[in-house]
């Protein structure tokens, strides 16, 4: 059986090594006014915050349409016997469930969807997971099987600059919003049962930074190969630093760095910065 990997935009993957996998990639978007743009392809991350920042009223967001999604299933079955998607948490996205009610209007391809409950980077260690086993040749029932074990010991952990952003998009408390505005706190937020929730309230960027470096290293201290990502929006250059400070501090994990995209952007906010986690795969 020949699989397909197939995954959101919200994976941020470049697109150079998506290319190199063979992961197709189906784009959510953003929408400004009455313009839509399909992110990683009809707008850039810089293009995005540049409109932000020059835009009155915050843009919104929207998941593929079910059409969409059967026009590449359409397009994966004619090379392809399967398809494994691969998405961001169905608790804050429908593209999941999407993914779902379009394989029942396809025929000659078996659909597999997971939801991985979370998304950015980390999405994209499930992603590469499954295209390396791919090549290794498991078969869909064992991939989906793997990436479900990985849920154990896959984090991310994010920190905000502004939590209006998260207020007005619906993925935040208004009262917690209100609460961290006024005492300028720097909120640890993560996913939890597929939605956005605070782990800690932290007084300050430099303090919640470390904590979340704690936390990674309780688990780094299991001995296990870890495979680490610095996630930034539009902060880069705090994202390397970041990153140097940690890998002096945990000189045996694998760092690299990756980006909130224009739809995961729209509710975080430019400024935010985050650390995701999972063990290296022993397949």
């Amino acid at each position: 059986m020949k699989t397909a990997i197939l995954t959101d935009s919200t994976a941020y993957l470049p697109k150079e090594l998506r290319d190199e996998l063979n992961i197709f990639m189906i784009p959510l978007s953003v929408i400004f006014g009455d313009d839509a743009y399909r992110e990683e392809m009809d707008i850039t991350t810089d293009e995005f915050y540049e409109k932000v920042r020059g835009s009155e009223k915050l843009p919104t967001t929207s998941q593929p349409v079910i059409g969409h999604f059967v026009e590449m299933y359409e397009r994966i079955a004619k090379d392809y016997d399967a398809v494994i998607g691969i998405y961001l948490s169905s608790g804050i996205s429908g593209t999941y469930q999407s993914s779902m009610t379009a394989a029942d209007m396809v025929d000659g391809l078996n659909v597999y969807s997971f939801d991985t409950e979370l998304s950015c980077a980390p999405q994209g260690f499930y992603v590469l997971r499954a295209a390396e086993m791919v090549k290794q040749g498991n078969t869909p029932e064992e991939i989906i099987a793997e990436l479900a074990e990985m849920k154990q010991w896959t984090r991310a952990y994010f920190m905000v600059d502004d939590l209006n952003h998260l207020k007005r998009g619906g993925r935040l408390n208004g009262a917690q919003a209100l609460i961290g505005g006024l005492l300028q706190v720097k909120p640890i937020l993560h996913f939890e049962d597929k939605v956005i929730v605070p782990f800690e309230k932290i007084r300050t960027s430099k303090k919640a930074l470390k904590r979340i470096g704690d936390l990674f290293e309780e688990v780094y201290n299991e001995g296990d190969k870890m495979q680490a990502v610095i996630i930034h929006a539009n902060r880069e250059d705090d994202a390397r630093d970041w990153m140097i400070d940690l890998k002096k501090r945990f000189p045996n994990a694998e760092f690299g760095i990756s980006h909130f995209g224009p739809v995961i952007g729209t509710h975080l906010g430019e400024g935010a910065l985050a650390m995701g986690w999972t063990k290296k795969g022993t397949y």
